[in-house]
């Protein structure tokens, strides 16, 4: 733990990755150094975990539909970054350090494969999701898997075990693995979640579970356990927001225990003495790390040049795959124990390929942190324009509400992971007359209490108002003027109202006394269970001057919840509705059609909503463009259609819209 604490503290003073802290620290303290921690089975089991943990995350925090949409690019990079190393390390083993063919071959698969060593530092910076780095995480797997397909296939073929029964197996336990996981973990995790909704520890654990019975999967379906984690992580990827109280509890566990232990386990690997047994190590390793470079920059050089990324992009690409350490030491370890001549008992190998990861394990970090640092830096300038009105939420609550946790969470899946802004809670008051108004203060102070610490997890922090007014409706637009509020999330229980009312006299008064973006939600469901999002776009829409920063929030929420979007235009040209979201940031998986009237667009939904929809409508206050009669009924009927999850976005008033903030800019 004083390891863990200290090293990066230290590291960090003088600019470099904290994770290079702890793996000299380990290589100091560990037996090849000072002896004061001995890599027993404690030390190991814990790494081993880290290790899976760290895959896990990864498949986590990637970009799912930027990693559908660009599955060709992770597929492309996963074969030169495996393929290159794969062909040069052979050439060289058999030329240069006299190995036989398939000695050669086991060797390049030591370094054709990599680890996400750097990915902390990937994770830490907030690049995750950038379309470079989620080509290379998703080419992990490919790599990987291909590297340890080598490795069972050499030592198979040394055995005498390389006949039809082995390649069926292996085929057969590799697709149903596969196709085991992909079907089974996101419909048992949308049933977890719809059935324990609450805030629980309970969540964690069924997370935890699904992580080692996945790694464990994979390992009796013939590959690395690694495999399975990362593989597990992309499965749970839609169900776990980003900006959710879990994920940031499966973060924090990560980066504070697991992860560093597999880091300080790799450097207690480390063994500098062997160089004083002669040359021959230090050739192996020299060889290694020669060829590791060479060939994986050479790898990220290509992919960038195929699909013209940035200079700084290239270099996190081959800072990100450079690193070594859990497939590399499975394979040499494990060829060492075996019958292959030049691996089989060879200490020099192994030393060899510990130099190589020390080497690697200080370059990936170092390298990863210099990219990504000018990455952020350029999405800082090019996409993020902070204007003289920030994003500013407005939540307004009351006791009575039963889902005010929901309707968190949908400001939180709305609000921009960049944002330093806080969410501003409020709760109104009616007066009732000296100490009963004082207890009903205390009480919404109480429920407001309560909200922080819900949105502690995830680690955005909640502003508190209370207000004492007869009007509720006031109260919240006073509120919203008084903090300068640019979007209202506000819940609606669904209950009828009079004929004239759209949503009931609250929420309509709000309305039409405000001119921010307000959602008005009915969420029932936990948001993380959404498989898409229904939207309807109502006749004239498209001229509402605030429709580019509607459209930027429900492409935000499809983006946290990994939900596709399913657009229905009512009466208009869905090609047009198409072409005008690929103009505003960020990139989701969209679809449109059109249908002729409400008449259509009620019977449309009738058939089409399933559970797992989350309907969005687009509307607007009276008298602003896009505003139809039709408009003040459709709440009440999406209501009756769906028992799940929907909300009514209202567009901003022209005052304060500034489209700019929302479109791609080139």
């Amino acid at each position: 733990m004083v390891v863990f604490l200290v090293a990066p503290l230290v590291l960090q003073r003088y600019r470099l990755p904290g994770i290079v802290g702890i793996i000299l620290v380990g290589a100091a303290v560990g037996p090849n150094g000072l002896g004061l921690l001995e890599r027993g089975e404690t030390i190991q089991l814990l790494g081993e975990v880290g290790l899976i943990y760290l895959l896990f995350i990864a498949g986590l925090e990637i970009n799912l539909n930027q990693f559908v949409e660009y599955r060709n690019r992770s597929i492309v990079f996963g074969l030169l970054t495996f393929l290159i190393p794969q062909a040069v390390g052979t050439a060289v083993g058999v030329a240069v350090l006299g190995l036989t063919f398939p000695a050669a071959l086991l060797f390049a698969s030591i370094f054709a494969s990599h680890t996400l060593l750097a990915y902390p530092v990937v994770s830490r910076l907030g690049i995750a999701k950038n379309e470079a780095m989620t080509t290379t995480i998703g080419g992990t797997i490919l790599t990987d898997t291909l590297a340890l397909l080598v490795l069972a296939v050499v030592i198979a073929s040394t055995e005498g075990d390389l006949d039809g029964a082995f390649w069926f197996q292996l085929s057969l336990g590799l697709a149903v693995f596969f196709v085991g996981v992909w079907l089974v973990v996101p419909r048992l995790g949308r049933w977890f979640f719809r059935v324990h909704s609450e805030e629980s520890y309970f969540e964690f654990l069924f997370v935890m579970a699904i992580l080692f019975i996945a790694a464990f999967a994979a390992e009796m379906a013939g590959v690395e356990h690694i495999i399975g984690a990362f593989l597990a992580g992309l499965a749970l990827n839609r169900l776990i927001p980003e900006s959710g109280p879990l994920m940031n509890r499966i973060q924090f566990v990560g980066n504070a225990l697991f992860i560093p232990f597999f880091l300080l386990s790799v450097g207690m690997l480390v063994d500098v003495w062997v160089l004083a047994d002669g040359t021959e190590t230090l050739v192996v390793a020299l060889t290694l790390i020669v060829l590791v470079i060479v060939t994986k920059l050479a790898a990220a050089w290509v992919t960038g040049w195929l699909y013209d990324y940035s200079s700084d992009e290239v270099l996190g690409m081959f800072g990100l795959s450079v690193g070594q350490a859990a497939a590399a030491l499975a394979i040499v370890l494990i060829a060492f124990e075996s019958s292959l001549p030049g691996f089989a008992g060879n200490q020099h190998m192994i030393n060899g390929v510990v130099l190589m990861i020390l080497v690697v394990s200080l370059l990936s970090p170092a390298v990863v942190e210099r990219a990504g640092s000018a990455i952020v830096r350029a999405r800082a300038h090019e996409t993020y324009d902070p204007s003289d009105s920030p994003q500013r939420i407005l939540v307004p609550t009351s006791r009575e509400s039963r889902y005010r946790e929901s309707l968190l969470d949908l400001a939180l899946a709305v609000r921009d992971e960049r944002s330093s802004e806080p969410i501003h809670a409020l709760s109104v008051v009616r007066p009732r007359g000296g100490i009963q108004t004082e207890a009903d203060v205390a009480d919404a102070e109480a429920l407001l209490e309560e909200m922080e610490t819900y949105a502690a997890g995830a680690e955005v922090p909640i502003v508190g108002h209370t207000r004492v007014n007869h009007n509720v409706a006031s109260g919240i637009v006073r509120s919203s003027v008084e903090n300068r509020i640019s979007t209202i999330v506000i819940g609606w229980d669904g209950a009828r109202s009079r004929a004239q009312h759209v949503f009931g006299h609250t929420i309509d008064q709000v309305l039409n006394r405000t001119s921010q973006l307000t959602l008005v939600g009915r969420v029932r469901e936990p948001i993380n269970t959404t498989t898409r999002i229904v939207l309807i776009l109502p006749p004239g829409i498209e001229h509402n001057p605030g429709i580019y920063e509607t459209v930027h929030t429900v492409k935000h929420l499809s983006e946290q919840t990994g939900a596709s979007i399913h657009g229905v235009v009512v009466g208009g040209d869905p090609e047009a509705f198409d072409r005008s979201f690929d103009l505003v940031e960020p990139e989701v998986p969209s679809s449109f059609e059109s249908v002729p009237d409400w008449d259509a667009l009620r019977s449309k939904l009738r058939r089409t909503v399933r559970t797992g929809d989350f309907v969005v409508c687009t509307s607007a206050r009276r008298d602003d463009p896009g505003w139809h009669p039709e408009l003040q009924r459709l709440p009440k009927h999406v209501s009756r259609l769906t028992a799940g999850n929907f909300v009514i976005v209202y567009p901003a008033g022209e005052e304060r819209v500034d489209d700019r903030r929302f479109l791609r800019l080139s």
